[in-house]
């Protein structure tokens, strides 16, 4: 583990404007991840174990048509999420490890759908076809042509259908205005003629959309005017395909920080306030302003094939990556300026404060729960790290050797969800001991990230949309029903 051997932040830390705390006790899950990607939802209470084969502590299951794995987000008392339905037979789609990655030509009419779905009773109260047509790039056999999540404030909901264009909708289906972004063909850089499907998930701050177009043909990060579609800046990247989506933070300005060695926290007052939206990348990690595009940051360095979201927590960025000789977890300064990639040898520079090499997760996006930064890759281990530190506190197989992991983890009241792309749902307890607490079976593929609001957890599956939580009468006997693993030491 390579890490800073200066860890004390000074005052001068930037600080986060707004806490994990005061967004995580929200019953709205807006985006990908929910409330700055954070994955985090504590007072939320959902269940440690289910079963959807008996359909205890199961709310209510609903049929979704097609095929997608954006991730279902959650505003008041709706539920909406995206699907690409084709009008030839059933979609194929292969889950599991394996070598090869081979796109899947599709060359018949698809109707790429917006459901918006009641909370409490799983009835759909509208859907909206945003396109139809033959898709314009081909997926990978685990993709999806709907693999963006939806992003709402409340009153504008935006989908993203990567070339098949993006798309504002009011809350109750009414199309507000959409963009065409061209032909967005995301798939190996060393190889253009593979093409695998576009995934970075739009969000909104304030007035604006932000949308990452990392693509072989021109790379980009754009925004738009939620109200009206216009675009009020784009910045060109020098990078090759990505699918992570953007992460924004606020930083700066008169806020309280923990220092990376626990002292106590420190007021600043920085006239230099600014809301940073950050991007995982290959060539080009960074940090973008928020109101003008502006690059604040960059590092090079990273995985060849980026797709975890950049997470925010402790005054610090955590980005991960896999795939290519790297494979690093960088902790990074929010207040970094400039170019800050590591040298051959460095443990750390003025922007990262502690970085590992060959330990980054290929597909999900890490999570920070309290002190603790968890890092839990395709293959199905977690790592789990002191935040501040880098301290490796354990590293653990949560599920067989031949598991597999797309789907991103989310947390709530002490405990981690953990989706495998066979529908095995593990929960962990969190903290610096690994203690697994239950295996839940979906019996569907799994590769969307999960949504958590008031006692439930939103699963989308391949075929369904499950609302999950404590039914009652079935809470005191749910207890039996969990299937404890041995886990083995990596």
């Amino acid at each position: 583990m390579i890490r800073s051997s200066h860890l004390k932040l000074t005052a001068a830390l930037v600080a986060l404007a707004f806490s994990i705390e005061g967004l995580a006790s929200s019953p709205n899950w807006p985006s990908f991840r929910g409330p700055r990607a954070s994955g985090v939802a504590d007072g939320q209470d959902p269940p440690t174990v289910w079963s959807a084969e008996q359909g205890i502590n199961i709310r209510w299951k609903t049929p979704i048509p097609g095929l997608g794995h954006s991730s279902p987000v959650v505003w008041g008392n709706r539920v909406f999420l995206t699907t690409a339905v084709g009008t030839e037979g059933e979609p194929y789609l292969r889950a599991g490890l394996y070598g090869e990655s081979p796109d899947h030509p599709e060359e018949f009419t698809h109707h790429f759908r917006v459901y918006c779905l009641d909370k409490h009773s799983g009835k759909i109260i509208w859907e909206q076809t945003a396109y139809s047509g033959i898709p314009q790039v081909k997926r990978h056999i685990k993709s999806s042509h709907a693999n963006c999540t939806p992003a709402t404030d409340g009153t504008h909901l935006v989908t993203f259908f990567g070339s098949e264009g993006l798309y504002c909708y009011d809350m109750d289906g009414t199309l507000l205005w959409k963009q065409d972004l061209g032909h967005l063909d995301a798939g190996a850089f060393d190889a253009p003629e593979i093409q695998w499907g576009f995934g970075s998930s739009p969000i909104i701050y304030e007035n604006m959309v932000i949308v990452l177009c990392d693509v072989n043909n021109q790379s980009f990060i754009a925004a738009f005017d939620v109200e009206n579609g216009k675009e009020l800046w784009r910045t060109l990247r020098d990078e090759v395909p990505t699918w992570g989506t953007p992460t924004v933070c606020e930083v700066g300005g008169r806020a309280k920080t923990q220092a990376a060695t626990g002292d106590d926290a420190v007021t600043q007052d920085a006239a230099d306030s600014r809301t940073l939206i950050i991007v995982n990348g290959w060539k080009h990690i960074g940090a973008y302003d928020a109101k003008t595009g502006e690059e604040v940051w960059r590092l090079r360095g990273g995985g060849d094939i980026p797709t975890p979201t950049p997470v925010v927590a402790h005054g610090l960025v955590f980005i991960t990556s896999a795939h290519g000789a790297l494979r690093p977890i960088y902790a990074i300064r929010l207040d970094s300026r400039g170019d800050i990639s590591i040298e051959e040898g460095e443990k750390s520079n003025q922007g990262v404060v502690w970085w590992e090499p060959k330990r980054g997760a290929y597909m999900p996006t890490p999570i920070v729960y309290g002190d603790y930064l968890y890092v839990g890759d395709d293959r199905g281990i977690l790592t789990c790290y002191q935040a501040a530190t880098g301290e490796r506190l354990y590293r653990k197989r949560i599920a067989g050797r031949r598991a597999a992991f797309t789907a991103s983890p989310v947390a709530a009241d002490g405990k981690l969800y953990f989706t495998g792309e066979f529908g095995d749902i593990h929960v962990v307890k969190a903290g610096p001991e690994y203690e697994h607490l239950a295996t839940n079976e979906m019996d569907e593929l799994c590769l969307a990230t999960p949504a958590i609001s008031e006692q439930m957890l939103f699963v989308r599956t391949s075929k369904h949309l499950y609302a999950i939580g404590k039914t009652g009468a079935d809470v005191g006997s749910t207890e039996t029903s969990a299937t404890p693993e041995k886990p083995s030491d990596e």
